[in-house]
This record gives C-alpha cells, sequence and structure tokens, in this order.
C-alpha cells in the first residue's frame, strides 16, 4: 500500500518544452518556478490528501457497473511534480470496461495550477489540448487549472479506444503529464497497472456512512 509521501523544500520546479540540447523553462504562467534543486512536491496542503492511500485510486463504485477513481496531481517529484498518482508519460495505465460510468475525484495539493480531463492519445503532442472527449470527463476550466483544491467529475465510458488522464494546463500534456485510460470492449471488471507492476483489481466500494 502506498502512503502519500511528505516534502519540506522551498520552492517547485516544472518543464516546460522538454529537450536534449536545452535545459527546460517553466510552462507560460510558471515562469516564478525555475531550474535547480528544490523539488516539485514542496508548499503542498497535506490535509487535502490526508487519508487516502494506493487503494483509493481505483475502487468499485456504489452501484453496479461504476467505478471511482482517485486522481492526485503533483503526488511526488515525478517528471517535475507533473504527475498524476506519481506516474506520469502513460506509465499507469486504467483500464475500464466499455458503458461503465466513470466518477472521478481531482485532487491537486500543489500551488502550482494543474487540472484533468479525458482525451484521445493523439492529441497528447497538442500545446493545447481539445475538449474533452467523452461529455463532462473534465474538471471546470481545464485550460487555466487548478491549486489547492478538489473537484468531481464523471462520464460514461461509451467509447472503446486509447485516451488519456490528461492535465489540461497548456504545454504540460505534451510534457508528460499524463496517464493512460483504456476502454474495453473485452475487459469484465476495471484494472490500474503502476508502472511496471501487474495490473491489480479495483478496490472494493467504500461502505456507506451510518
Amino acid at each position: 500500500m502506498i502512503r502519500i509521501p511528505t516534502f519540506t523544500c522551498c520552492s517547485l520546479l516544472l518543464p516546460c518544452l522538454l529537450s536534449a540540447a536545452e535545459p527546460p523553462a517553466a510552462p507560460a504562467g510558471h515562469e516564478h518556478h525555475g531550474s535547480g534543486t528544490a523539488t516539485a512536491s514542496a508548499g503542498r496542503k497535506m490535509e487535502l490528501v490526508e487519508g487516502l492511500t494506493s487503494e483509493d485510486f481505483l475502487r468499485l463504485g456504489a452501484k453496479p457497473n461504476t467505478v471511482d477513481l482517485v486522481v492526485i496531481a503533483v503526488f511526488n517529484d515525478e517528471n517535475y511534480g507533473m504527475n498524476f498518482n506519481g506516474y506520469a508519460k502513460g506509465a499507469a495505465v486504467y483500464v475500464i470496461p466499455k458503458g461503465w460510468q466513470v466518477n472521478v475525484t481531482y485532487i491537486n495539493p500543489s500551488p502550482v495550477p494543474h487540472s484533468l480531463l479525458v482525451i484521445e492519445k493523439d492529441s497528447l503532442k497538442k500545446l493545447q489540448v481539445p475538449e474533452p472527449y467523452f461529455k463532462g470527463a473534465a474538471v471546470p476550466d481545464h485550460l487555466k487549472g487548478l491549486a489547492y483544491g478538489k473537484s468531481d467529475f464523471s462520464f460514461t465510458a461509451d467509447e472503446v479506444g486509447e485516451f488519456a488522464l490528461a492535465c489540461g494546463f497548456p504545454a504540460h500534456a505534451m510534457n508528460g503529464h499524463w496517464i493512460a485510460l483504456e476502454i474495453s470492449a473485452d475487459a469484465k471488471a476495471p484494472t490500474l497497472k503502476l508502472g511496471a507492476a501487474e495490473p491489480k483489481a479495483a478496490s472494493p466500494a467504500k461502505p456507506k456512512e451510518p
């Protein structure tokens, strides 16, 4: 079980267009974060993620054919903080059966704005991502982003394909701030693969509060 890590550093690091020839620059609107030695996860409000573990990343919903996702931005320092649940560049993979309802809780404990929406993988190379592929599959103001906050959204996975849960802030997705989402006609139940680990089934639904 992975518990949310804590950090105590002085500033944040976020890259723009990654290049082997030149050092990364901060994305537009993030100029106050440079390169250097500080960690991207500094300054986070850990109370926003208190009590959450990797078991919460994927849970069965309260109703049949529903699933609950928790997606946390700047979970750690991976990819200069531009990660979800500690993974970037598609290194985490959600597989959802076609037709299921997906309920997403997005949390950004960082002071740097990030967002979350579902787009086609082919759109990841664009400086500005398109509108969400599925109706309702985005946080509000996904181009602007959200800092120190939490937002919920739901959508129906009614089309098979390869998608991404991506940050909508300009240039972030193209710099790796995304994880994979596969909508499958063959899957019987949702799974989540984290890095090189084997895919894991969804955790049981949380019991209803009395």
